[in-house]
């Protein structure tokens, strides 16, 4: 028995990040515009939605986190079902969501930090990227604790989330008073006695993966300098920047190079042409060992000259990498589910960074889902899909297993009791995020119980 049409379309999304919501989105677009009906159940693995804006963009950010306002919107119109705090895999299978539902859209994200093979990275105080942001955006699954207890500290990576890193790292914790930072994050922070923050990358100035906001934001942290060094602008002579987002970012740069150095309290390095090639200590992280790098036609090369950096701290930046799913296929070297624009097998589809990377920012999300939607109304019109074979309500299974799954009610609840703690809050914040899982979940369902 196939699915033929759009008539009675019942599709599940796993993943309620930005790339899970808009696939939602167009989907429902395509099919009421074709004069169908599809029922789509939103699963996602916490309590609350948003992903990657929830938990991977940092604090300081409102301008970035007015994505969540479009997002809302497309949830609050009431054609997608959130279901939170659902792990498939765990609390119900692929295999039954096939049995349940006409296609199963993977959009999982990547929320691992990528690896580097380097000596030395696994000693204590040796941290992932990945980690670090999700400690301070009050993820549930990670400690409540961080050891910020270091004078000196290295970042490698020069993406946005390298920037992240250093600012949240480099800035005083005074300054995110007024944001949604957690209690115990702001804590952390303020006790740090941080003085340098250093950013390596492998490349040069004319190959950072910054945006001019991103780079802009680093120079108007208070009380903090930033220090470049000559020697590594000596390779930009004759180089032609190839769009004005480089030309602007590369402006920025000069400026900070003419700036006064030494009146801060703390410090802020952005080295360029330095790849990472052993992380040096014994019980402990002691310095970072970089070759010197110089550019070729299609890429860099190193020099042989060598420089151990004295740190005690260093974070890796260097991407993310997805995560399997049960009875998913899986492709272990890149960290995507293998796909062919978005099809995986019959009923199977991927869209975001777990169909194509971690590379892109929002608009390559919704032109990705618009591609991975496009294939799948295409294989439900060619009748290539397998019609659900079991009926009822998910939610039913879900309650059978006593799986306290939380729903769209669940968090406009706990979204306005963070709110009201944030305007309870001696500093008056925009929020006060609940980081444990338990009491997100308990939040959340007190409202369902009372709906």
């Amino acid at each position: 028995m196939t699915s033929s049409n759009l008539s009675h379309l019942r599709v599940a999304i796993v993943g309620a990040g930005p790339a899970g919501v808009y696939a939602g989105n167009i989907l429902t677009n395509a099919v009421t515009d074709a004069g169908g009906t599809v029922a789509i159940d939103l699963f996602e693995s916490l309590p609350a939605p948003y992903g990657l804006i929830r938990y991977g963009v940092a604090p300081d950010h409102p301008r970035i986190k007015g994505i969540v306002n479009s997002l809302h919107e497309m949830l609050d119109a009431g054609t997608t079902r959130f279901i939170g705090n659902v792990e498939v895999g765990r609390d119900i299978a692929l295999d039954e969501l096939h049995e349940r539902y006409d296609a199963v859209i993977l959009a999982t994200g990547a929320i691992r930090d990528a690896a580097l093979d380097i000596p030395g990275i696994d000693l204590p105080g040796s941290y992932g990227a990945a980690d670090f942001v999700a400690w301070y955006d009050g993820h549930p699954d990670v400690p409540r604790e961080w050891p910020l207890d270091q004078r000196e500290v290295a970042v490698i990576g020069n993406g946005n989330v390298a920037l992240d890193v250093a600012r949240i790292l480099a800035k005083h914790a005074v300054d995110l008073r007024s944001t949604e930072v957690p209690d115990n994050v702001l804590a952390g922070l303020e006790a740090s006695p941080v003085t340098d923050v250093h950013v390596f990358g492998r490349r040069g100035p004319q190959d950072i993966k910054f945006t001019p906001i991103e780079l802009r934001e680093l120079g108007e942290v208070r009380d903090v300098d930033i220090v470049l060094h000559d020697e590594d602008f000596e390779h930009l002579d004759g180089w032609v920047a190839p769009n004005n987002q480089y030309k602007v970012m590369l402006r920025t740069l000069e400026q900070w190079r003419t700036r006064p150095v030494g009146e801060a309290s703390r410090r802020l390095h952005l080295h360029f042409w330095h790849a990472p090639v052993e992380v040096v200590g014994t019980d402990g992280v002691e310095a970072v060992r970089f070759e010197r790098t110089v550019p070729t036609e299609d890429g860099v090369v190193g020099t042989g000259e060598f420089r151990e950096i004295p740190v005690q701290q260093v974070y890796r930046a260097v991407g993310y990498f997805g995560s399997p799913i049960v009875d998913a296929p899986f492709d272990d070297a890149r960290g995507v589910i293998p796909n062919v624009e978005g099809r995986v097998s019959s009923g199977l589809y991927a869209t975001g960074w777990i169909k194509r990377g971690p590379v892109g920012l929002i608009g390559h999300t919704k032109s990705d889902a618009m591609e991975t939607i496009g294939h799948l109304v295409a294989d439900v019109e060619a009748g290539a899909l397998a019609a659900p074979t079991v009926d009822g309500d998910v939610l039913d299974l879900l309650d059978e297993r006593e799986v306290a799954y939380t729903t769209w009610a669940g968090w406009l609840a706990l979204d306005a009791h963070e709110r009201a703690l944030g305007a309870d809050h001696e500093h008056s914040r925009e929020r006060v995020k609940v980081v444990p899982r338990d009491e997100q979940v308990e939040v959340s369902r007190g409202a369902l119980l009372r709906s």
